[in-house]
Formats: C-alpha cells, sequence, structure tokens
C-alpha cells in the first residue's frame, strides 16, 4: 500500500534490543560507549492546512463506495519538524492527517523542494507519513487499486495535499533556530486492542511469552524546545488505528490522532494547566473576559441582531481561521504519528454482532456466518464523535505527561539511509527448519479473499470473511473477467487465495505498485525506520518499523485474516524488509552509501478522473447565497453542553475549498458592536454539515452546528457560514452570511430551563462502602433533556428558595438523565430521577447529591 508509516526507537533504550540485537549493539556502542560534547542542533515547526475538497469525494480507508465527504468535523493537517547540525545533516519528518502517504505525492514534493533549495532536501532526508485516518479525501494516489472508490484520481485532493507539505516544510525551514530535543517514553494502557487475536495466537508461544500484551501499548514522545521561545512541539508515535470514526460518517476527520494533535496544540496556548472544566482545552480562551453572568439586557442585546442574509464578498481571504489571528511567535506544532498499528482497533470495548448484541465468532470475526455484521466498539459507543474524544483525549494526556516529564536529551550526529526495491521479486535469505539458509522471492503484489472482509473497524461486503484460505468459486470467476493468475503467482503467494492479482494489472496504468521505499533516519540515539504501509504488532516488534500495506509476520500469514489478505507481496514480505533493513543499518554504521538500482515510476500524466466537476450553484427565487434557510430560534439562550444549529443556503464546497481558511464561525459580541471571531471548522465544538436536497440538485444547504464548549465564556453570539458559489457563466463567487444572534449562560442557575452542565469538586470517604464514582479530582456532570413523567414522589425537595416554590402536587414531574464522566478514569455512569419541573440548577445538584449519599461537593 501507497503509505509510509514509522516505527521508532532509542538506541538506547530498553524497549528494542530484541529486535536485531546485533545491529543494536553496534549502535549502542557508536552511541552509548562514547561521550559526546553537547550536541547543538537547528530545530524547526511547521504546519498547514490539507483539508482537502468537503463534497462529493469519496472517503479513503475503507473502500466504502457511500462513504462521501459532506461537511468538516475539523480540518487535517500538514505537520513537520526539522532538525539540522549546522553546517551538517538535515532531516525532514511530514506527519500528514491522511489516511497514507502517497508515492506520486511524495515524487512531487520532492521536484518542488529542490526546485527551490537546491539538494538541501531531498528523497533522502524526507520522509513522509500518514496518520492513517479513514475520515479523509481520497483519490490521490497513483495506483489504480488505490482510487477505484473515488472514481480515479481527484486533482483537488492531491493538489492540496502537495501544497500544504510544501508549505508546512518551508514554514519548519524558516523558523530554524537553535534548540534541544528530549524523548521520553510510557505505557498508554487503554487506547488499543487487537482485532486480530487469532492471528496474533499463530506467532510463536515462545516469541508470545516476551510481551506482556497483545498490541504495543508504549507511547515514543520527542520535545522540541527553542533556545529562546522555549518549547515549540512534539511528535509522538504510537499505535492505534484512525478507525474510531466508523466507516458511515461523511465529515472530514484527523479522527482520534488529529484529535488529540488538535487538543494539544491548544493545550500548548498556556502549557502545564489543563481546562478540566470540558476534559478538552480550547483555542480561544483569552480573547473574552468571562462576565458574570447572563442579564435580561444581555438577552435584549442579542435579540437585537437579526440573521444578516447572504452577501458577496471580494475573495476568501476573510475566512483566514482564528488561529492564523492570534500569532506573535511561531506556533506549538504537535503531531500523534502512527506505529504498527496494523491488527490494532481504537475500538477497545470489543466486537460485537449488531443483530443480537453477542460477541462475533472469535476466529472469523462474522455472525452467524456474516461478516458485515460484525462491529468494534469504541469506548462512547454508540457515539463515534464521543469514541474519537476519548481516544484522542487518552493519547493526548499520555503525551502532555511525557512532555512535561521529558529529561533526557537527545545528542548525536544526523543520519539517514534511503533505497528503493523491488518487491515483485525481492530475493530473501531465510532459515529454514534444519538450521540452514534457503533464498526465496517476494511476489507481484495480490489481495486475498479475506482483504474483502474487511475489519471489525470497518466490515465489507457479500459473503467474505476473514480467515478464508480457500476462495469462493463465484468470485473467482468475477476475478477472472479482470485478470487470472498464474500458477506461478499462486504458488508464490500460497496460502493466500488471490481475490486481485493487482501487480500484475496494467490497464489503463499500474494497480499496485511494484517499486518501493524504505528509509531509515537517525537524530542522535533516535532512530526511525520507514516503510510504505502498517505492519501488525509482532512484525513491527520483529523490526520496529512500519509497513508496506498491511505487513504481517509469516505465522499471521498463514491465518489469512484481513492483515494477511493485505500482505501484498507474499509471505516473506516481512523477511525481506529485515533483510533490506539490516543492509541499511550496516551501511549506516560503517558510513557507507546505499545504491539503488530503480526509480518508482511518475504515472501523474497517465491518471484518469470521472468524478464530474460542478456544473453550477443555484438558489430559490428571491434567495441569496448566505441566506438563513433554517435559524437560531428567537430570543434564545443557550447553556454550556447545548448544541446551536442554523441552516444556510450554501453551494457546493469544491468551488473554493478554503484551504486554511473556514466554511463556519462562531462570533462573539464585544462590547456593543464588534463581533470576534472564537470558533471556526478546526474546532472540536464546531461542525460543518453540507447537503443537497437531492443527489444531482444544483441546490445545497450548510448546516452549522456548534456544541457549547464548557469553557465558553458568557455573552452574546452569532454564527457566520462562508462559501464560494459557481454560476453558469463566469467565475467563482465568494458570499458570506450570518444567523441571528443568541446569548449563552455562564452559570448553573440560568441554565435550568433547558437542562444544565456543571463540573464540581468531589471529596469522597475512602472508607465509604461501594462509593457510586471512584474518588475523583473532578466529576463533569451533565443533565439531560427532561420529559414530562409521572410515577412515584419525588425525593425530599432541596432546602433553597427556588425549590420551596414549586408545589410537587400542582406540577408535572419530569424524569432526568445524569451522565457522570469521572476525569481521571474515564468511566462514565448514568442515573435516572425524578424531578418536580422547574426547579433550576442548584436543585439540580441538591439531586445529585441526594444520589450520591452523605458526600461533600464544592
Amino acid at each position: 500500500m501507497e503509505v509510509s508509516a514509522c516505527l521508532c526507537y532509542q538506541v538506547c533504550g530498553s524497549g528494542s534490543s530484541r529486535i536485531w540485537p546485533w545491529i543494536l549493539l553496534v549502535l549502542v556502542l557508536q552511541n552509548c560507549g562514547l561521550a559526546f560534547s553537547a550536541s547543538s542542533y537547528m530545530v524547526g515547526m511547521g504546519s498547514f492546512d490539507i483539508t482537502g475538497p468537503a463534497a462529493d469525494v469519496n472517503m479513503m480507508g475503507y473502500a466504502n463506495t457511500e462513504q462521501i465527504a459532506s461537511g468538516i468535523h475539523f480540518r487535517l493537517k500538514s505537520r513537520v519538524f526539522i532538525v539540522a547540525e549546522p553546517n551538517g545533516k538535515r532531516v525532514v519528518f511530514v506527519n500528514l492527517d491522511a489516511c497514507m502517504a502517497s508515492q506520486i505525492v511524495t515524487i512531487k514534493v520532492i521536484e518542488r523542494l529542490k526546485a527551490r533549495y537546491g539538494d538541501l532536501y531531498n528523497e533522502n532526508n524526507v520522509a513522509i507519513s500518514g496518520i492513517h485516518t479513514h475520515a479523509g479525501p481520497g483519490g490521490y494516489l497513483q495506483y489504480v487499486v488505490y482510487i477505484v472508490t473515488s472514481l480515479g484520481f481527484v486533482r483537488q485532493s492531491f493538489d492540496v495535499i502537495v501544497d500544504g507539505i510544501e508549505q508546512s516544510i518551508v514554514e519548519a525551514h524558516n523558523n530554524l533556530h537553535p534548540g534541544k530535543i528530549f524523548v521520553n517514553k510510557g505505557d498508554l494502557l487503554d487506547a488499543g486492542v487487537n482485532r486480530s487475536p487469532s492471528a496474533y495466537l499463530n506467532n510463536p508461544a515462545e516469541e508470545r511469552s516476551k510481551y506482556q500484551y497483545n498490541v504495543d501499548k508504549e507511547m515514543t514522545l520527542i520535545k522540541f524546545v527553542d533556545d529562546e521561545l522555549g518549547p515549540v512541539g512534539s511528535f509522538n508515535w504510537f499505535a492505534t488505528h484512525g478507525t474510531s470514526m466508523s466507516r458511515t460518517n461523511s465529515l472530514i476527520s484527523g479522527d482520534n490522532k488529529g484529535a488529540a494533535a488538535r487538543f494539544m496544540e491548544d493545550w500548548s496556548d498556556d502549557l502545564g494547566s489543563l481546562h478540566r472544566t470540558s476534559g478538552l482545552p480550547r483555542r480561544v480562551s483569552t480573547i473574552i473576559p468571562e462576565p458574570n453572568g447572563i442579564t435580561d439586557d444581555l438577552i435584549q442585546l442579542a435579540s437585537s441582531y437579526e440573521a444578516s442574509g447572504g452577501r458577496r464578498l471580494a475573495g476568501s481571504s476573510i475566512t483566514k481561521r482564528i488561529r492564523s489571528l492570534q500569532q506573535n511567535k511561531p506556533k506549538f506544532v504537535s503531531a500523534f504519528c502512527q506505529s504498527n498499528c496494523g491488527d490494532v482497533s481504537p475500538n477497545v470495548l470489543g466486537t460485537f454482532c449488531i443483530d443480537t448484541n453477542l460477541p462475533c465468532d472469535f476466529n472469523h470475526s462474522t455472525c452467524n456466518g456474516k461478516n458485515e455484521l460484525c462491529y468494534g466498539r469504541g469506548p462512547g459507543y454508540p457515539d463515534e464523535f464521543e469514541s474519537t474524544r476519548i481516544i484522542g483525549n487518552r493519547q493526548f494526556l499520555k503525551a502532555v505527561d511525557l512532555f512535561n516529564s521529558a529529561s533526557e536529551e537527545i545528542q548525536g550526529k544526523i543520519d539517514y539511509r534511503h533505497t528503493y526495491l523491488d518487491f515483485s521479486q525481492l530475493e530473501v535469505n531465510v532459515s529454514t527448519s534444519a538450521g540452514g539458509q534457503q533464498t526465496v522471492k517476494t511476489c507481484p503484489a495480490a489481495m486475498g479473499f479475506a482483504f474483502a472482509a474487511g475489519t471489525t473497524d470497518g466490515p465489507g461486503a457479500f459473503d467474505f470473511s476473514q480467515g478464508d484460505v480457500k476462495g469462493n468459486p463465484f468470485w473467482k470467476l468475477v476475478r477472472n473477467l479482470l485478470k487470472t493468475p498464474g500458477k506461478e503467482q499462486v504458488e508464490c503467494q500460497a496460502p493466500k487465495p488471490i481475490l486481485l492479482d493487482t501487480g500484475e494489472m496494467k490497464e489503463p496504468y499500474d494497480w499496485a505498485p511494484a517499486i518501493l521505499p524504505i528509509q531509515m533516519i537517525r537524530i542522535g540515539q533516535l532512530v526511525i525506520l520507514c516503510v510504505p504501509g502498517e505492519f501488525t504488532t509482532m512484525a513491527g516488534r520483529r523490526l520496529r518499523d512500519a509497513v508496506k500495506n498491511y505487513i504481517t509476520t509469516f505465522e499471521e500469514y498463514q491465518i489469512q485474516r484481513y492483515e494477511g489478505a493485505s500482505t501484498l507481496y507474499g509471505p516473506h514480505t516481512l523477511s525481506a524488509y529485515i533483510q533490506e533493513f539490516q543492509k541499511l543499518a550496516t551501511a549506516m554504521v560503517a558510513n557507507k552509501e546505499v545504491p539503488t538500482n530503480f526509480q518508482p515510476p511518475d504515472l501523474l500524466n497517465k491518471q484518469i478522473g470521472l468524478l464530474p466537476g460542478v456544473v453550477f450553484d443555484s438558489t430559490p427565487l428571491g434567495v441569496k447565497f448566505g441566506d438563513v434557510r433554517s435559524d437560531v430560534p428567537g430570543n434564545s439562550t443557550f447553556n454550556k453542553g447545548s448544541t446551536v444549529n442554523a441552516t444556510f443556503y450554501s453551494a457546493c464546497p469544491r468551488n473554493d475549498i478554503l484551504t486554511d481558511g473556514s466554511f463556519a464561525l462562531v462570533e462573539k459580541l464585544d462590547g456593543n458592536s464588534n463581533w470576534v471571531p472564537v470558533y471556526d471548522d478546526d474546532d472540536w465544538s464546531l461542525r460543518f454539515k453540507w447537503s443537497r436536497p437531492a443527489r444531482l440538485s444544483s441546490r445545497s444547504f450548510a448546516t452549522l452546528e456548534w456544541t457549547v464548549p464548557e469553557d465558553a465564556a458568557s455573552g452574546v453570539y452569532r454564527m457566520r457560514h462562508f462559501g464560494a458559489s459557481k454560476p453558469m457563466f463566469g467565475s467563482i463567487r465568494h458570499f458570506t452570511g450570518t444567523s441571528s444572534a443568541f446569548a449563552i449562560s455562564a452559570g448553573a442557575l440560568a441554565a435550568g430551563r433547558a437542562g444544565c452542565s456543571f463540573v464540581i469538586s468531589r471529596k469522597a470517604s475512602q472508607e465509604q462502602k461501594n462509593p457510586p464514582l471512584a474518588v475523583a479530582a473532578h466529576v463533569k456532570i451533565r443533565i439531560g433533556s427532561t420529559t414530562p413523567f409521572s410515577s412515584r414522589p419525588p425525593p425530599p425537595p432541596p432546602p433553597t428558595q427556588a425549590a420551596a416554590t414549586d408545589d410537587p402536587s400542582s406540577t408535572p414531574r419530569k424524569r432526568v438523565t445524569v451522565d457522570l464522566e469521572a476525569e481521571d478514569d474515564g468511566r462514565q455512569r448514568m442515573y435516572t430521577h425524578e424531578e418536580p419541573g422547574g426547579l433550576e440548577c442548584i436543585a439540580h445538584l441538591y439531586l445529585i447529591a441526594h444520589f450520591f449519599g452523605d458526600e461533600q461537593f464544592n
């Protein structure tokens, strides 16, 4: 697969000595046996928007033809670090919020860098990796098999990634300053589980016994500190799939790793202080001071601002995102990079049949023989957005802990090695059962039947299943219409039954790559191994690397679950990687160059794209682009945790993808006339949703959905939409429009109308019997919406004036659902209680205390 994922290890660390003992021994002597003088590095960080088209384009990852982009959850980024020795070597590492890197993207980025900087940056010292989100636009790879579901090549997807990588590298280059790098490691136990445990168990028991878990739990983080500015960024590597967002999601999202990066970059504005009130840091926390509370005057002020109606704009520059308006120094860049995640799922609750709620079959991940009924469940089940937040937040909190405690300084020289290999016929020396050696070969790429079964993160369709080593006669007939694999290929790929013989399919151009890169980067005692794909857990442990497509161990390959069926180049693929990385390491230690006899093809001019362009956009007669179709209710007040919606008459987002801009803003009234932007479509709390009334309609709508953060300032707000329309004739026209204003309440007392949410500090006795919550520093509590209910009498009313005015005999009682989340352990509990209508939040607080028993709340 055209993806570059990376694994890293410390030469002097304890985590990788069992991978290549003899190589690590040499590197340990090189790095740890000698005394180093204080090394001096130049460090630079950069990032840029690579979000791409938010409409009509198939998403890359699940290969689900019905998963078409229709909005933005939050934006995608290219994040970069550059480390250079003064007057010496330098390396560039790029982490993309994308499903994978792309060979043709890398080729074009290197061409641009050479045009700009000469040979300073080249294919040897630039590494590009993807986080493996399954919620980004596809169509940017150059081989047929990876762009079938996107209707071929999508130039917008390709261009925005190439442009974004170039701009982020330019930014990092311009930010190069003297600085230091620190490294730290730690275990994160609750962010990934093995989704192919039966295949993992096929690895030798002796090998498995060396590890406590069947997935890697260690996070490795490097911290960058500018000598003058202080901390400027961090990159970390941890193995878990970007599949918290499901195969039916249509909003562009960086999934859990993109979310973690967003949380940490926002947190960096106030290093060392976590905003526990919401569990998520907020980007704009100091623009607007927090008023004491909401008043009738504020509500009246909000009601005086009606929806503006749509109006034309001269261009899209006005949509520059909020973050860019606040920078008076280089921005903090934090990347959550991928590692050996091939068999690691973020859906940590396990796999269940959606028809029976029973666990799926262990060996084949099916439900009564049907693979499409078996799904993994994330910690926020059934809310995929909440699962994404929780897994992202767990990675974020671990990264903050490692960042704050990082003390081991990276010292030593910078070096790198890179080569291209022909994986369709690479000779590999492997050990025999008798203790001798034999030469085997890798195979031309091919996908097995279990590949079509998908995984428990995103099952496939029809009657495919994981663990299939025979194949199906009907699908073999279908396969043969495309390409019948020859006898040599069948024997080479065995025991994989071939579904698609992609390596030998050449029309209209290559379906799969044969020439692939491998790369090794060294920064002092830190070594990063980069390969084009994703390793399973044990394969990564054997190589400490990441992979071309899904690379399994030889033993896992025999089982032919999804990962084995996706190991394109046959059962000896892992052995080939180990052999070739040994050559890179040997050359690095001996200070020798690595020759290469191959170059990957540039197929850009052969690409075919069948996605229709935008013909034109329209609105009903008398309606302008940017007019409000469904406004915020008049004279409305919302509390923290509530969701505010407004829908606008809009146009196709492909007309202008507003790179480094925003389709959505939340603005706050500063004083009586100045509207200040406080949230945009790169914020977790604000979602941009786009839709058409019919598939081929020229009309479309944009819905802005804002969930008010717990730490949002009270005051008057409104929502603004930006877009660009295409007329039947003429050029693209930009437009904007705003909703009516509304008020946000600051305190719990005013929030009782629509439910309330607040945070309390809790002091529970350690000796208390069966406490309902583990002792937690903070507990987040949200009162859900109430529904009429008549049943037993309520508990004794709280001793407050607000409660005293309510007559339980004359007021309908309501059922109140209380969700609680302890921030320290992430456990969630739900309590349901009845209350008389009209109670304010102070009464709600009493009711919660009533359930908890004799406890103290602040």
